[in-house]
């Protein structure tokens, strides 16, 4: 994917790839350079091990999450929502 690097050094990461990794505004990414290439590599500070993804059967948005996942709260379950499509 092609992307410019904006005023201040600023960098928009597509869509997809957010999504891919699950990444959201205020999330910390290690830098590094490694054979003349530009590395970003999300932190895992905060656990999120639910998500919503479409159930490849019913085609329907479901809820996802580790069987060791904590309870969510309302809250917490609204957020997840607010970054589906």
């Amino acid at each position: 994917m092609k992307m410019k690097l904006l005023t201040g050094g600023r960098v928009v990461l597509p869509v997809q790839i957010r999504r891919k990794l699950g990444l959201r505004a205020g999330d910390s990414l290690d830098t590094r350079v490694e054979d003349g290439r530009i590395v970003l590599t999300p932190r895992r500070d905060r656990s999120r091990k639910a998500s919503i993804v479409v159930d490849p059967v019913a085609r329907h948005p479901v809820l996802s999450a580790d069987s060791d996942a904590p309870l969510l709260s309302s809250k917490q379950v609204r957020a997840i929502l607010s970054e589906f499509p």
